[in-house]
């Protein structure tokens, strides 16, 4: 057993009993609860807002090495599109699945443990949700983005354009030009 373990704060509503479980292969227990999101539950463009609603349904079973969690994880999602950068909502489901280890069993270093009949969702609520997130979000797949010379929105403007831009060896020439239009 990894002798680095935190201490897990039981008033932490991601932090669940496992006591009835009683290590004996085979019993079960189906938790289904709200719990507000942790913070920095996002990447760059896309994520949880902190304190919104996580709706967990998850399946705790008693097995040889420890206890398997199973089940899913459903969010809002707040962020901004790729592309346009328009504000986005949606939702989403997120499987979790991670084994927690009983003290004194074998496992690899960055294995999750039980702790004084206790488990963290914390990390495997992040390894589920944050894997998941696009790195770059759309408001919807043909999403036209915004014109590179002036910003404006392709979406709103799909016939906007520009005259072709005039090479800069000649852009004097042009000057002339204009000049002697006056």
């Amino acid at each position: 057993m990894n002798s680095t373990h935190r201490h897990l704060d039981a008033r932490s509503p991601l932090v669940l009993e496992v006591h009835e479980l009683g290590r004996q292969a085979g019993r079960m227990k189906e938790i289904q609860r709200i719990v507000p999101a942790p913070a920095d539950l996002a990447i760059d463009m896309i994520g949880v807002p902190e304190g919104s609603d996580v709706e967990l349904d998850l399946r705790l079973e008693s097995v040889v090495e420890g206890v398997l969690v199973t089940g899913t994880a459903s969010v809002s999602l707040v962020g901004e599109c790729a592309r346009c950068l328009e504000r986005l909502q949606d939702t989403g489901s997120y499987t979790i699945q991670e084994l927690y280890f009983y003290p004194g069993r074998e496992a690899d270093d960055d294995a999750s443990w039980v702790q004084n009949d206790q488990i963290d969702l914390d990390p495997a609520l992040r390894d589920a949700v944050v894997l998941e997130l696009p790195f770059t979000p759309l408001c919807r797949e043909d999403c036209a983005g915004l014109c590179p010379l002036c910003g404006a929105d392709l979406n709103q403007l799909p016939d906007h354009s520009h005259s072709d831009p005039i090479d800069p060896r000649w852009q004097q020439l042009a000057d002339v030009a204009v000049s002697d239009d006056q």
